[in-house]
């Protein structure tokens, strides 16, 4: 018994020993965390109940070249209530105020916000949602409201600000204007001119400590930012709001008619380079259309006919043939080796020159050709598209350009028909914006211009920085061929025989070429062989102001899919809105005048009237001022009674003038 009684007391002896040494041990760590670690435990403590948030700044506005906003950011408020700050006593005095502020404001009744304050009350909610996605003016206002003036310890007003960015223009040109998001993992997505020039919209972010509070909710401490966001700057693009809703309605209109699949229309203008219009138009499963993607400067495709141009600037630079050469066309069939390239025209042309070839666009007279003359030497053709820059890309800011197809003898997909196919517009690829610099090249005399979006980044009213415009080539080809060719481009609308001749105006003067490419021409099931619609020139022919390309994918065969039919009337439509919307300047003569000369003229004619006129007029009926007027030069004194027209006159009419003074006039 005395054994055990032994071991029970050792056994208590040991865990009190051993419940003093983890205590000892305890209060050692407790030292050691309070004098060394006590900074890093405190801060970790901080973290959790404080921190530091991220403050987007405001993004920079987007303007048309005019002034006119594009995209623009707008700050919304959101409005909630810590209960838990606010005293009893304030509370209850001005919870009725604040009730009847809010309902005049917001429009639901005092009840209501009464009711949601006060549960809020009883509930010790320290987040409860008052209003949100308000105007900054409503906002000021509500700060001013009883009990939230007095802030947010005392008078419990949290205050949340969130930017959102609106397109004043709306749909209309929405995927030019594009945007800048981030997924949540931090990768941007970057489309249009919000994405191409986001370093210069975006600004600097902020920062602002929020305290967490009840339910994993985090609100804001104080008024004020620990570090203030810098607002973007603002960029001023090249577009022009009302050319660029010209061209999205007759583009929308011409979808619509002939249940195209998509389409896109771009203006550019000839000297400098800037893209006053872009549109691009996609039709969804129920037949309506939006800008869906980005075709006139992503989408790289066969452009059929409208190479045509490029084939034969390289022929004459290379001096194979001139606009004069005779080339026979046969029936309108031509074989080369097991393939057969077809006009449009059944029948053919017969021999016609190379002029003619390009204005009635003949298949057959640039695929025989272009094959004759260079099948010994095919790198010579390509050499020479090559120095016109059509292997490279434009080098656009916006992302997602079109990458050229331009293939070499040798590379994989040249064969023995590649020349004939080349120069009619097929194994080549390009996207419209590529095409319509070649076309604005020529109308610009040879000089190659890289397409331009943007003019200026501005800060309030100080320009940070100029864009002007940027040569790729100064002389794409020699002035006599762009001089050749140019006179073939208005040809083609001008005269009767040229492809696009229905196009022409009485008023205007048009230039460009037709082009209407086969699409899944591989497909043997004809339901899928499509076509693409295109015209692209310049205008006024005389003096190009602008240069267009309208591109038309998959138009209804059954209405109709011929270039000059489809994209055509677009251009047509277009270039005539945009000139006739110009104001016309005209040199006045001056309006000076020699006041010698002024007086002898109205004496004169003083005189002339004097002698003319030699008895008193009938002056009933007539306005007051004309009569007075008559009168006077007359030199006979009037007086004039009322307003209005002559009702009676003092001397009646056939009277001698040489023997009245003075007339009186009653009005009425």
């Amino acid at each position: 018994m005395a054994i055990t009684q032994r071991n029970i007391l050792i056994r208590l002896y040991l865990v009190a020993g051993g419940m003093f040494l983890f205590a000892l041990g305890v209060m050692v760590k407790l030292v050691d965390i309070q004098t060394t670690d006590g900074d890093k435990y405190r801060q970790l403590a901080l973290q959790r109940t404080e921190k530091l948030f991220t403050i987007a700044p405001n993004r920079g506005n987007l303007y048309s070249d005019d002034g006119s906003l594009l995209a623009t950011s707008v700050s919304k408020y959101t409005i909630r209530f810590d209960a838990e700050t606010v005293s009893t006593g304030d509370f209850e005095a001005e919870v009725g105020a604040l009730s009847r502020a809010l309902s005049g404001l917001l429009g639901r009744t005092p009840d209501h916000y009464e009711t949601l304050l006060r549960k809020a009350r009883a509930s010790r909610n320290r987040y409860a949602l008052v209003a949100r996605n308000l105007e900054y003016s409503e906002y000021m206002a509500i700060k001013g409201f009883p009990l939230f003036k007095k802030g947010p310890y005392k008078g419990g007003l949290i205050v949340e600000q969130q930017t959102v960015r609106e397109h004043p223009l709306g749909k209309i040109a929405e995927r030019s204007v594009g945007y800048e998001r981030f997924d949540e993992n931090g990768y941007a997505t970057r489309v249009g001119l919000e994405g191409a020039f986001s370093r210069y919209l975006r600004g600097l972010e902020g920062k602002r400590l929020k305290q967490k509070i009840a339910k994993g909710q985090w609100k804001p401490i104080g008024l004020d930012n620990i570090i203030e966001p810098r607002d973007g700057y603002d960029v001023v693009s090249t577009i022009d709001i009302n050319i660029q809703d010209i061209a999205h309605h007759a583009l929308l209109k011409q979808l619509e008619h002939y249940k195209a699949e998509h389409g896109c229309v771009i203006v550019m203008e000839t000297r400098t380079g800037e893209i006053k219009a872009i549109s691009n138009l996609g039709r969804t499963e129920e037949g309506a259309y939006y800008e869906r993607l980005n075709y006139a400067i992503g989408e790289s495709h066969e452009p059929g006919s409208t190479f045509k141009l490029m084939s034969l600037v390289a022929a004459l630079e290379d001096g194979v043939v001139d606009t004069s050469t005779v080339v026979d066309t046969g029936k309108g069939i031509w074989r080369v080796y097991d393939r057969v390239v077809r006009d449009s025209r059944h029948g053919g042309y017969g021999e016609i020159s190379m002029g003619e070839a390009f204005e009635v666009s003949s298949n057959t007279a640039f695929a025989r050709t272009i094959h004759e003359q260079y099948k010994d030497r095919p790198a010579q053709f390509v050499d020479r598209l090559k120095k016109m820059g059509l292997h490279r890309e434009l080098g656009m800011p916006i992302k997602g350009e079109g990458t050229p197809v331009l293939r070499s003898p040798g590379e994989k997909g040249w064969s023995g028909i590649s020349l004939a196919w080349m120069s009619h517009g097929y194994e080549v690829s390009l996207t419209p914006l590529q095409t319509l610099a070649f076309y604005n090249a020529i109308a610009n005399n040879g000089e190659l211009l890289r397409p331009r979006l943007i003019k200026e980044v501005r800060e309030w009213d100080r320009t940070v920085e100029r864009f002007d415009k940027e040569v790729l080539n100064p002389s794409i080809c020699s002035p006599q061929t762009a001089a050749k060719v140019r006179q073939l481009l208005r040809n083609v609308v001008a005269k009767k025989h040229g492809t696009g001749h229905r196009l022409e105006t009485p008023h205007l003067s048009l230039a460009g070429k037709t082009g209407t490419a086969q699409k899944n021409y591989a497909s043997r099931d004809p339901d899928k062989l499509g076509y693409i619609s295109t015209f692209a020139g310049y205008f006024p022919a005389e003096d190009p102001q602008y240069s267009c390309i309208v591109v038309i994918h998959e138009p209804d065969k059954s209405v109709g899919y011929y270039g000059a039919d489809v994209a055509g009337p677009v251009f047509r439509s277009v270039a005539q809105k945009i000139i006739s919307n110009k104001p016309v300047l005209e040199r006045l003569a001056s309006l000076e005048v020699d006041p010698a000369h002024f007086e002898e003229d109205y004496e004169a004619y003083f005189r002339m009237v004097r002698e003319t006129i030699r008895q008193v007029p009938d002056l009933e009926g007539m306005s007051g001022m004309d009569a007075v007027a008559l009168l006077e030069n007359l030199g006979v004194q009037v007086e004039v009674r009322g307003n209005g027209k002559v009702r009676r006159q003092s001397v009646s009419r056939g009277t001698d003038l040489k023997d009245v003074k003075k007339i009186i006039l009653e009005l009425s």
